[in-house]
């Protein structure tokens, strides 16, 4: 940064701007750095247990084991399988049924119409063995464990065995003939002599064109293959040896355990990635009931208040009713879609023995990270900073990941924090790996109050964390003074080192600009491969007379030029306070996205949001802890969690606006056959049974089609092509869709990603330039049905519920150590005008053609998860009845009515039965997900406030916005304070969001007083009406009580509820005592007859 007094800030170089539409392009100090090699292509289909490629039949179909589950595995793998194993499929566990041209096993059933005559003997018949008179006995051959021939001349132990011999029916020369093993002669046994040549044998015809060679097993075919099987066995066999383990082996290096031992490993890597955890059923099934129960209360108590008006409060009855049933539909949109909670359950190591085997190149599939900026005053850099240090230590492989910060403001002080961080980088990378360390992000690693020699005996340990924590303190210095330079800007703008000036001064009319950070040359380690991840710095071209859509338009921006460069199949997008907290966290979402069995629909993994900075009892509920650990286990058992804005990884595909695959289904039967029942029990026995024959061999030879056309779509790592099978759309559609980038348009063809190797090569960054342009998404598909959608300022909520739609399903991954953690605003002002923008992002989708109530219908939607979406979008509209309702008890204490009649036993059960039920469902909620009580009890405290003044303004500027075209300002939330601990949490900021919550206070604190003086002026009969509608009032302020904590601030001394509850009691016994002492009778002033004749 430079003015004109020669104030200079390294800019480091590289760095591209221009614009598309001006045909510019500008490289500043450019310098060849950043190259990242594209995504290897998966070929061929292998089979999953051996690695060698699966047999295709002479009728050209892909040979399927498994007819439920399609797991690629080969012909040998099954028939080893079914004859030495558990004979089951190792991804299902479905037993395997027997094919056509296999031998039989024991167990396998009888199968109607099954006509394989030729193979019909089992393995033993097929075992290659032969025998030769001697010494009167018989010499058997058997093949050993690696087909070599065994010869023995033992006695057997069974006596007078009958063994059948396998002839073609003609003569056998003594020199090789072939006889069956029972099966109570078991492998091990080895080689037995049966004694006697000439014992009943039964022979048994057989094609004289075949010989024992064909069938596979004692052939040198099949003794090469079995090697070779082995070999790539140990190959793919990997021991997971921890730190210290060294004792467990001997001298040999071989397990104490045995060979067995490592069995288990061998199967890990083929077994699912992660499985759901169902919610126990005596947690489950009461809650539902309950759920059910106060559906019927609350049936009962509509019928009772309908039908039971007050004659003398009748407006202040219907009002309080229409109320209720609003509450009460609320109520079933809220419920009901957590209905079917899960838990889910990754397993790490299965996805590192099936995708990162030892001396190979990891098959871990490429994440593009988005990180996103807009004001760095109001988003601190250090901030940013940490969060991106986070994201290049993450626990995945260097060149699998690329890191793109959008930064919407154009500002040089995020640009220079880059450059910084980067070098930083250099060294905080390396420390973080080499001794596992969480966080990963500096500032709150080093901040964080625990021991932090716990599990950490290197001994230089200790020197090199004092060392980087001093390292890190240098870097914040730094931070700061750019920070402090920032503040004051030069007359003429910015400047770089070669004299031209900074490209975006202007923040609102500026060209696009690129900086690739951290190439092949920069962090390199002692072996010269690359230390750290690709960093792209990216701030699309802004021009007046552009609607640039906000972040949503930022994001879409960084998926085109990700698109172009890396094009990774997969993205996560943070803000730039969010953090990775868990270094794992792309590999927890990795065993959703690439499982073989279910990845393929999943459009995304949404994590929960975990916040850093918050008191300890988190007054204005900003944990959010109820949203993050009911409602979205509830929405992960239906079709999965709304995306809520960061922590969150996509499918590249999804995001394109391509449809879900589909799961082929069996063709079904179309003739116009009557119904059984139309029959009459006419026809014979054995026609029905002919026909039920018939049917039945026609269906399994749909289903086996099926099955194979369903093996060739979820054989992850056996497609050939790189391409989605799609139905064919020109360029010219294609371009209508994406926009006019040949290179992009390419690119969102490749299901599995890849992109070009040198990513700072001029013709890339060119493209890189013109997909960010201002004018780039005109009349394109951009923002409507591709990307973030726009259309409002919660952007999140419209781009989840359009994959939804599509039929996409997404995934909540909860980690034991939370995957991303951030910063929320603890100011009581803050956190209101957070939640109005939240709420006027659902306005603005209930009155668009997206809301969830008319839209999607005929799609991929559950109806329990558009129950979901719905209401998310209405619940603003709440804000007037809970206003109403709030303001009920007031009026009702200052006239002395009531919107309820004198109440007999049967409403009192019905009242109490409702309350109830409430806390039922709550308690049971808390259990099943692990809520604390002051949690749920700090979210309806917030609800109340929210939605009696967030709520109502959003409701307002919606409808201005939609309907009378007035804009609202998008306000960036505040992130992070360094003036002392909580000390935001204590200032107090007039808005005009305080103003309703506000007016409900004070009016229910008067009823409160005059009621209570009321009842004791007219007497004790007056308290009994009186209990009800202070409970009423009461039920307010309590939920407005921690309002009152934030509306005065932080006390040095008093407390503050010894101060409201002094002022309310002060006022209670003034009026009490007016009432005491009146100048009048109770009954007002008695007029008596004095006897004076006052008219003389």
């Amino acid at each position: 940064m430079s003015g004109k007094k020669g104030k200079v800030m390294d800019t480091r170089g590289g760095l591209v701007a221009g614009s598309h539409e001006r045909n510019q392009f500008v490289v500043i100090n450019a310098d060849e750095i950043g190259r990242i090699k594209s995504v290897e292509e998966l070929s061929g289909e292998i089979c999953q247990v051996c690695g060698d490629d699966i047999e295709i039949s002479a009728e050209g179909e892909l040979f399927v084991a498994c007819n439920e589950c399609a797991f690629p595995v080969c012909r040998t793998c099954y028939e080893y399988e079914r004859k030495e194993g558990t004979q089951v499929c190792p991804q299902c566990k479905t037993r395997y049924k027997r094919l056509k041209g296999s031998p039989r096993v024991d167990g396998d059933e009888e199968e109607d119409g099954f006509e394989d005559l030729e193979y019909e003997f089992s393995y033993d018949e097929q075992e290659a063995l032969a025998y030769a008179p001697n010494d009167g006995g018989i010499t058997l051959r058997h093949r050993g464990p690696a087909g070599m021939a065994l010869s023995s001349k033992e006695d057997p132990s069974p006596q007078g065995l009958e063994i059948p011999l396998l002839t073609y029916g003609e003569e056998i020369s003594d020199d090789y003939h072939a006889i069956m093993i029972p099966s109570s002669l078991s492998a091990s046994e080895g080689l037995q002599s049966i004694p006697g040549a000439s014992p009943p044998l039964q022979s048994r015809s057989m094609v004289p064109q075949r010989d024992l060679a064909a069938y596979g097993y004692g052939s040198i075919a099949w003794k090469d293959r079995m090697e070779e099987w082995k070999s790539k066995q140990n190959e793919n066999l990997e021991l997971i040896l921890h730190e210290g383990d060294n004792e467990d082996c001997d001298d040999e290096g071989e397990d104490i355990l045995g060979p067995g031992a490592i069995l288990p490993l061998m199967d890990e890597g083929r077994q699912p990635l992660s499985r759901k955890v169902p919610i126990s059923s005596g947690k489950l099934n009461p809650y539902r009931m309950i759920i059910i129960l106060r559906l019927v209360i609350l049936g009962l108590f509509f019928h009772y208040r309908i039908l039971h008006p007050v004659p003398d409060a009748y407006w202040l009855w219907m009002i309080s009713v229409i109320c209720e049933i609003w509450f009460a539909v609320s109520w079933i949109l809220d419920q009901f879609p957590k209905w079917y909670p899960i838990n889910r359950e990754t397993y790490l190591d299965r996805l590192s023995l099936r995708y990162e085997k030892e001396g190979e190149p990891s098959e871990l599939a490429a994440v593009d990270v988005f990180v996103s900026t807009v004001d760095p005053l109001k988003e601190p850099p250090l901030i940013t900073a940490n969060t991106v240090l986070s994201i290049l230590a993450v626990d995945y492989p260097v060149d699998k990941v690329c890191c793109y910060v959008s930064d919407d403001g154009a500002a040089l002080l995020t640009f220079e924090t880059l450059s910084e961080t980067v070098k930083f980088a250099e060294i905080w990378v390396p420390f973080c790996k080499k001794f596992n360390i969480e966080p990963r992000a500096p500032e709150w690693y080093f901040s964080q109050k625990m021991d932090y020699l716990k599990n950490k005996v290197h001994p230089a340990f200790v020197r090199e964390r004092r060392v980087m924590k001093k390292a890190y303190e240098d870097f914040k210095i730094r931070i700061n003074q750019l920070v402090a330079i920032s503040e004051k800007v030069p007359e003429e703008g910015w400047t770089m080192p070669d004299g031209s000036s900074w490209p975006g001064n202007n923040v609102r009319d500026h060209p696009g600009m690129i900086q690739v950070f951290a190439g092949d040359d920069v962090g390199l380690d002692e072996d010269g491969n690359k230390l750290l991840p690709l960093l792209v710095y990216v701030s699309r071209e802004k021009r007046p007379g552009f609607d640039h859509h906000k972040k949503a338009g930022a994001m879409n921006a960084l998926i085109r030029v990700s698109g172009v460069m890396s094009n990774a199949p997969y993205m996560l997008n943070v803000d730039c306070d969010h953090y990775i907290n868990n270094s794992k966290a792309l590999r927890e979402a990795m065993c959703f996205m690439m499982d073989p069995t279910s990845g393929k629909k999943v459009c995304y993994v949404q994590f929960p949001q975990r916040f850093d900075g918050i008191d300890r009892h988190d007054r204005y509920s900003n944990r959010n802890v109820v949203f993050f650990d009911i409602n979205m286990k509830g929405l992960d058992g239906l079709q999965g969690p709304i995306y809520v804005g960061t922590g969150c990884v996509f499918r590249r595909q999804a995001l394109y606006g391509f449809d879900a695959p589909k799961k082929k289904k069996a063709p079904s039967r179309t003739c116009n056959c009557w119904p059984k029942w139309c029959c009459f029990g006419c026809g014979s026995r054995k026609k029905k049974k002919e026909k039920e024959k018939k049917e039945k061999k026609k269906k399994l030879k749909h289903r086996d089609a099926s099955k194979q056309i369903h093996a060739l779509e979820t054989i992850e790592e056996g497609t050939d092509e790189n391409i989605i099978t799609k139905p064919h759309i020109n360029q010219e559609k294609l371009e209508k869709k994406f926009g006019q980038s040949p290179e992009f348009v390419s690119s969102t063809l490749l299901e599995n990603g890849g992109g070009p190797e040198d990513l700072n090569s001029a013709p890339v960054l060119s493209e890189a330039i013109h997909v960010i342009s201002c004018g780039y998404e005109d009349k394109t598909e951009w923002g409507k049905e591709v990307g973030w959608i726009y259309g409002s300022v919660t952007e999140d909520i419209l781009t989840g519920f359009k994959m939804h739609c599509h039929g996409w399903r997404s995934v909540y991954c909860m980690p034991k150590r939370p995957a991303f953690k951030g910063s929320a605003p603890i100011n009581l002002s803050d956190r209101l005008h957070q939640v109005l923008r939240w709420a006027l992002g659902s306005v603005e989708i209930f009155l668009s053609k997206h809301c969830p109530i008319w839209y999607g219908y005929g799609g991929g939607l559950k109806w329990l998860e558009r129950l979901s979406y719905i209401n998310s979008v209405v619940y603003p509209w709440t804000s007037i009845p809970l206003i109403v309702y709030c303001a009920l008890p007031a009026i009702c204490l200052l006239t002395g009515k009531f919107i309820v009649p004198e109440i007999s036993n049967y409403a009192s059960i019905i009242f109490m039965a409702l309350f109830i039920s409430i806390a039922a469902t709550g308690i049971l909620e808390m259990q099943w997900g692990g809520v604390p009580i002051d949690d749920w009890w700090r979210n309806e405290q917030f609800w109340v406030i929210g939605g009696a003044s967030s709520h109502l303004f959003a409701l307002f500027q919606g409808l201005l916005k939609v309907l009378a075209g007035v804009n609202t300002n998008f306000t960036v939330t505040s992130k992070g304070g360094d003036d002392g601990e909580f000390s935001e949490l204590y200032t107090v900021k007039w808005t005009t969001l305080l103003i309703p919550p506000l007016t409900l206070l004070v009016m229910n604190i008067i009823g409160v007083v005059i009621g209570v003086a009321n009842a004791i002026n007219n007497g004790y009969d007056s308290w009994g009406p009186l209990f009800g509608r202070l409970f009423f009032s009461f039920w307010v302020i309590l939920h407005l009580y921690p309002f009152m904590k934030g509306l005065f601030g932080k006390q040095e001394r008093v407390p503050t509820v010894l101060i409201i509850w002094t002022v309310l009691l002060t006022s209670i016994l003034t009026l009490v005592w007016v009432r005491v002492n009146p100048f009048v009778s109770r009954d007002g002033p008695v007029l008596e007859i004095c006897g004076l004749d006052c008219s003389d």
